[in-house]
């Protein structure tokens, strides 16, 4: 028996690009497309290459942008591009995620 809403394949999702373009992550959707084709974008710790990739509530965003590397958790998908606080409630910023390896080199 499966516990309710545990089926990722029905599971509510919008297209990579869009939501990157909908939370503000990046200025355009052209240029989230191309962010994502350049392999800068892994969903889930795994690097994925197409815009249309499936993005659902729960994943992982790892984005290497403007040389710093955003680790962000998507809470909502998005229904349009609207102003700043309203794209901000479409994620979780998660802090210190890439400073982790770093304090343990040194």
């Amino acid at each position: 028996m499966e516990a309710k809403g545990s089926d990722p394949v029905n599971a509510p999702q919008q297209r990579l690009d869009k939501w990157l373009w909908f939370a503000r992550v990046i200025k355009s959707r052209t240029s989230a497309a191309q962010l994502v084709e350049s392999g800068r974008v892994r969903v889930n710790r795994v690097r994925v290459v197409k815009p249309s990739h499936p993005l659902r509530e729960g994943d992982v965003l790892t984005i290497a942008l403007r040389g710093a590397v955003r680790v962000l958790e998507v809470r909502a998908l998005g229904e349009r591009r609207g102003p700043p606080q309203e794209a901000c409630l479409l994620y979780r910023l998660i802090e210190g995620a890439g400073r982790a390896k770093r304090a343990n080199e040194g």
